[in-house]
C-alpha cells in the first residue's frame, strides 16, 4: 500500500535555490544532497508528497523554472512509497528557524529558545508552514516590525496553513485572530497547533473559499489582514481584500515570486492601497500595503 509519492529530478547547484523554491509550491517536502561534504553536482532534488503532481503542471512548473534559469528542463521521475509518513518523516529532524521576535521549533528540539524570542511549536504535518519556507520567514519579519508601531484588533489570516502566522499574530497583540483555509486538513492542523502553543481560545478557525464563510464576514472589518498564498489568488481576491480591510488597515501579501511581484502590486495599487515596505528573501517577494 502506498500513502505518499516521491518526485525526483537532478540539477546543477548553481540551479538549486531556484529549482527548490519552485517545487516547494507543491506543498510537500522537499530534500537535497547539497549538505554532502563536498557537494554532489548535479545535485539530487527529492520532493515527499502526499498525492502525485498533474504531469501537465508539473511539466509546465519545471519549464517555467528553467526558462528563468535558462537551462533545459531537467527529466523527473515520480515514486510511490510505502506506508510511511514522509513529509512527517522528512521534516521531523529539522532544526529550529529564528525570524524577526520568533523562534519556531519542532517536539524533537529540546534546548530552550533564545532570550527574548517568542516560541512557537509547528509539528510536522501536511499543511503548509513550518517557518522554513522564505515567504514564511518574511511574513513573520514583517509581524515583527509592525508590531512596532501598530496594534491591530482584528486579524485575518486568510489560507492559514499550519496556522503559524495566526499564531505569529495572536502572540504579538492581544486581539482575536481568524484563520481560514480551503482545505480541511489544514484547518484541522492548524487547530492542533494551535491548541499546542496555548492560543486556541485566541485563533478562530474555518474552512472558507477566500472571502466567502460567515467566520469571515463576521469577523471584519480587519485592521490587518495576512495572505501568504500564491501570486494568482492574491489577484483574484484584491477586490475582496479591500472591502474587508479597515480604512488605514495593513495587509501582508506573500506567496509570490520577485518577478510577479508587479502584477500584485498593480490590482492592489489600483484599488487604492499603497505599499508601505517590501521584503525579499531569495526568488521571494513579501508586501506591506495600507489602505
Amino acid at each position: 500500500m502506498s500513502t505518499g509519492f516521491c518526485l525526483s529530478l537532478f540539477v546543477a547547484p548553481a540551479h538549486l535555490s531556484l529549482f527548490e523554491d519552485a517545487l516547494s509550491l507543491l506543498a510537500g517536502a522537499v530534500v537535497t544532497d547539497a549538505m554532502e561534504d563536498p557537494p554532489p553536482d548535479p545535485i539530487k532534488i527529492r520532493v515527499y508528497l502526499e498525492e502525485a503532481p498533474d504531469p501537465t503542471d508539473l511539466e509546465s512548473l519545471l519549464r517555467d523554472t528553467s526558462a528563468a534559469a535558462g537551462v533545459a528542463v531537467p527529466s523527473w521521475k515520480i515514486e510511490a512509497l510505502p506506508d510511511v509518513d514522509w513529509v512527517a518523516k522528512s521534516q521531523a529532524d529539522l532544526p529550529p528557524v529564528t525570524a524577526g521576535r520568533f523562534y519556531i521549533y519542532g517536539a524533537h528540539v529540546t534546548e530552550a529558545p533564545p532570550f527574548g524570542k517568542i516560541s512557537l511549536r509547528i509539528e510536522a504535518n501536511a499543511a503548509f508552514g513550518t517557518g522554513r519556507h522564505e515567504t514564511t520567514s518574511g511574513c513573520l519579519m514583517a509581524l515583527s516590525d509592525l508590531a512596532k508601531f501598530k496594534q491591530p484588533l482584528r486579524i485575518l489570516d486568510m489560507g492559514c496553513g499550519s496556522g503559524i502566522l495566526a499564531m505569529a499574530a495572536a502572540s504579538l497583540w492581544p486581539g482575536r485572530v481568524i484563520a481560514v483555509d480551503n482545505d480541511p486538513v489544514a484547518v484541522a492542523v492548524a487547530r492542533e497547533n494551535a491548541m499546542i502553543n496555548r492560543l486556541g481560545r485566541r485563533i478562530g478557525l474555518g474552512v472558507s473559499e477566500g472571502y466567502k464563510s460567515g467566520l469571515v464576514h463576521a469577523g471584519g472589518p480587519y485592521d490587518l489582514i495576512i495572505a501568504n498564498i500564491l501570486a494568482q489568488p492574491l489577484c483574484e481576491m484584491a477586490v475582496p481584500l479591500w472591502h474587508h480591510l479597515e480604512q488605514g488597515g495593513t495587509a501582508i501579501l506573500s506567496g509570490l515570486l520577485r518577478s510577479q511581484e508587479a502584477m500584485v502590486l498593480t490590482r492592489h495599487r489600483a484599488l487604492g492601497l499603497r505599499l508601505v515596505r517590501r521584503y525579499t528573501l531569495g526568488d521571494w517577494a513579501i508586501l506591506v500595503l495600507r489602505r
